[in-house]
């Protein structure tokens, strides 16, 4: 819960305000850019508050995901039971609820007949437990990496789900009941397939569901500032120039993808084409940086 004692003083006058516990994740300003802004210092505070039904519910979005609870109303009113799982496009639920320990990762939820998809997982919510109960549950934990876990334990013994990981990153989920090898790309079932990228960690991968939808882990991200694909060398755990081979790989497969849906950072979704020949002028800019 937000700390009302811990109002920083930067907010705009009002119901909603954001306390000094903020560790600039990113996550609200994702869930309600026109609403919550940063400062200098990384630190986020409300700049306008909600004007309408549609910016009240952003901003419970971003209370609920907000990984330090900094986000909340001077009336502590209780969240809306059904923020999330919220359905950000036909067949992909993001789920909220993230965790300090993935320094605010997002994590997400595809439902289908043979078994629900959770993509890195979140904090753990006995009310969002009950929401994916009632659809498809949870057959399998897909994780991108060794960073972004958080609760995937207790979801998988949970749901009895099947927890994959790269064998590179192994070490760091020692629940995993599955191991991806090599850089090959590997049908894990009908429609997922993941494509090892080492990079930002050495056994960091991509799942591409259904030939549409890309979950890059902290591979490959979309900016809303920059309007764009990025990609960031800062964060490259283990290997910069091997991101950038790994993802000059996927882009050379040519494998379809509309939207790009990852860690940290925002997501977003364009046609295909689009989005591949976006990816390859990132790489190209990338490499010409390098050069330079």
């Amino acid at each position: 819960m937000a700390r009302l004692a811990d109002r920083h003083p930067a907010n705009v006058d009002g119901r909603w305000y954001v306390d000094t516990r903020c560790i600039d994740c990113d996550v609200a300003r994702h869930h309600a850019p026109d609403l919550i802004a940063a400062l200098p210092d990384g630190k986020s505070v409300v700049a306008r508050q909600p004007a309408t039904p549609a910016e009240e519910l952003q901003m419970w979005r971003a209370a609920v995901a907000c990984p330090t609870k900094s986000i909340g109303t001077t009336d502590r009113a209780p969240a809306p039971a059904d923020v999330f799982p919220w359905e950000l496009t036909p067949g992909v639920f993001l789920l909220g609820h993230n965790d300090r320990r993935s320094f605010g990762a997002h994590a997400w939820w595809v439902p289908r007949s043979d078994g629900g998809l959770m993509v890195d997982a979140p904090h753990w919510s006995a009310d969002l437990v009950t929401a994916l109960e009632a659809r498809a549950g949870v057959a399998d934990v897909l994780l991108t990496h060794r960073d972004d876990i958080a609760d995937a334990a207790k979801y998988a013994d949970h749901f009895g789900a099947r927890v994959w990981i790269h064998e590179d990153d192994r070490d760091a989920v020692p629940f995993a009941t599955h191991t991806i090898t090599g850089v090959e790309p590997t049908e894990l079932r009908p429609g997922v397939l993941v494509f090892p990228v080492p990079g930002h960690t050495r056994g960091s991968v991509l799942y591409l569901v259904d030939r549409e939808h890309l979950f890059s882990g902290d591979s490959l991200a979309w900016s809303w500032r920059r309007d764009d694909l990025v990609a960031w060398e800062d964060v490259a755990w283990y290997s910069w120039s091997a991101q950038l081979r790994s993802l000059r790989r996927f882009a050379d497969a040519g494998l379809p993808f509309s939207w790009v849906l990852p860690g940290h950072g925002k997501w977003h979704g364009a046609p295909p084409a689009e989005m591949h020949d976006r990816l390859v002028r990132l790489l190209d800019r990338l490499a010409g940086s390098r050069a330079s």
